[in-house]
């Protein structure tokens, strides 16, 4: 049988040119019965205006608005001006966590005519051997080196490194609960904010804590989600947060299930207990959407699987400073851990009530957590994350000025917590009087999050925030817990650098007066000027 085709006058065309010819049937023929096909469609669609009077420009109009976000975020934004994270913001997280690398080239990009926070050098800055730092445990650990890097081509490869811990000396560190049974030592600054599992999936939990106790120093924080096994999986110490659901922690009938806190309390890691009031981008109770509430997810948080879960706005076992000091003593009786609270702080009285009171009663919470309204998270109201609560600066002078003029600021830790991923951003919440530093996001990026703000839908594309085991596929657990130590490593080390440049021996030094503020006028203003100004207009 011939594989040639007779066109009627004798001609003969090849099986080469027939499968041409039907490529350019399809070719030109699909399309246009495509584009014909959407132009009915949309011609008599009643929904979309636009595509009624133009089916061909509506459909592109609505395809490059889709895609805006990308090409903004790649193409358009400024280095500097992208949001909630600027392109350069990014890069001083997913450098140092991928090449143990924090140096630029040139100068900073930052605007120095605009009003903000400067560190002052001193005259006489500190030589690294004057540092009161512990750089006597190395750290193994794992960075990439680039080979080759022009416009079409890229090769870099992972190689094996020994690196200093840059943990605090034994006097400098910080202990949280020191009248507690257990006592909570830290001798890192910075350590994990809540993220619970379920909001991230169980990859990112588990690289997250490997990470993170590999690089020894620090801890992360369960979340409201509750304490999972992938918390457990590294060794590295825990803050177990409660918050009004009372997820893990709860009866069948959603009471607070004090035999199970006792039990959790109890297991190594677990160092401290934090009562979640409220959260920076969300001053209400938390949401997880349904999508995301897998069996496991419903048994470890004890409900429904597949079911949305809204915690309340508060909890529901106290409403008064009074009853929930009740029963902070009743969980640090129970547990012999530090018990502390994470709070939003919205005005000057409410950090003047909450220091009163604890003068007071002698009693109070071992640690706050001050979380900004620049904080994240994986689901909230537009109205919540932009207008509600102060940012972290003036909330944590709010509180430490607070707690200070009721003469109880020694009995109690401050954790800032707010888009502090940056050393020389920790250096001046530090001087402003926090104690330790929480962060969120920026660990994140180190595990692969690329901000492609689809935390709440299920469908983050790379894996980290989802429960989806086919998206959590790209997340490498054994490839992205060294780029979590790395980042770590790499900010520790700032931290002692920028310490240096301010005459100090350690970050825990920093005060007040070492932060000078530039306002809009190009004035310089010192801390204590700055702060009667706000309360003064407050």
């Amino acid at each position: 049988m011939s594989g040639d085709l007779d066109d009627g006058e004798g001609n003969k065309m090849s099986g080469l040119e027939l499968a041409l010819l039907i490529i350019v049937i399809l070719l030109i023929g699909v399309p246009l019965a495509t584009v014909a096909y959407l132009y009915y469609f949309d011609a008599k669609q009643e929904q979309h205006a636009i595509l009624r009077n133009f089916p061909l420009l509506g459909k592109v109009r609505y395809i490059l608005e889709k895609i805006g976000p990308e090409m903004r975020q790649y193409l358009f934004d400024h280095d500097t001006t992208g949001k909630p994270f600027s392109r350069e913001d990014y890069q001083n997280i997913i450098i140092p966590a991928k090449y143990q690398n924090n140096m630029l080239s040139f100068g900073s990009k930052r605007d120095f005519d605009q009003k903000g926070y400067f560190i002052r050098n001193a005259m006489f800055p500190k030589q690294a051997r004057e540092l009161r730092v512990d750089n006597n445990g190395i750290i193994d650990t794992k960075k990439y080196t680039i080979e080759e890097d022009d416009l079409f081509k890229r090769k870099e490869h992972m190689e094996e490194i020994q690196s200093k811990p840059w943990l605090l000396a034994d006097e400098d560190a910080v202990v949280i609960g020191e009248h507690c049974k257990h006592p909570f030592k830290v001798k890192g600054l910075v350590g994990m904010s809540a993220m619970s599992y379920g909001s991230l999936g169980d990859r990112a939990i588990t690289t997250l804590s490997t990470g993170l106790g590999m690089a020894t120093g620090t801890w992360m924080n369960t979340g409201e989600g509750g304490l999972s096994p992938y918390h457990l999986k590294g060794d590295v110490d825990i803050i177990m947060q409660i918050g009004p659901g009372l997820f893990g922690v709860r009866t069948k009938e959603g009471e607070l299930d004090f035999d199970e806190l006792k039990r959790k309390a109890n297991l190594k890691q677990v160092k401290a207990i934090e009562l979640k009031l409220a959260q920076g981008a969300k001053a209400r109770g938390g949401h997880l959407d349904g999508s995301k509430v897998t069996p496991e997810i419903a048994e470890i948080r004890g409900v429904e699987p597949w079911k949305t879960v809204d915690s309340p706005n508060r909890f529901n076992e106290f409403d008064s400073l009074e009853s929930m000091f009740d029963l902070i003593d009743k969980i640090r009786d129970i547990s012999g851990l530090p018990v502390g609270m994470k709070m939003v702080v919205g005005h000057q009285s409410e950090a003047d009530q909450l220091a009163s009171f604890m003068k007071e009663s002698g009693r109070g919470p071992d640690f706050i957590t001050v979380d900004g309204s620049e904080g994240g998270t994986g689901a909230t109201y537009q109205e919540l994350a932009d207008s509600v609560g102060l940012p972290i600066k003036p909330a944590v002078m709010t509180l430490h000025r607070a707690l200070k003029a009721h003469g109880v600021r020694d009995r109690v830790k401050v954790i800032a917590s707010g888009k502090l991923f940056t050393p020389d951003r920790i250096a001046v919440v530090l001087a402003m009087g926090a104690d330790l530093v929480n962060i969120a996001r920026a660990f994140m990026f180190s595990v692969g999050c690329i901000m492609a703000q689809r935390c709440h839908t299920n469908t983050c594309p790379v894996g980290v925030a989802t429960t989806d085991p086919k998206l959590q596929k790209a997340l490498v657990i054994e490839e992205k817990k060294y780029r979590v130590v790395n980042y770590l490593l790499t900010l520790r080390q700032g931290l002692f650098t920028t310490a240096a440049a301010a005459g100090l021996n350690s970050p825990v030094e920093f005060t007040e007066e070492h932060i000078a503020y530039q306002d809009d006028k190009g004035r310089m203003l010192t801390l204590d000027q700055l702060y009667k100004d706000v309360r003064q207009t407050s």
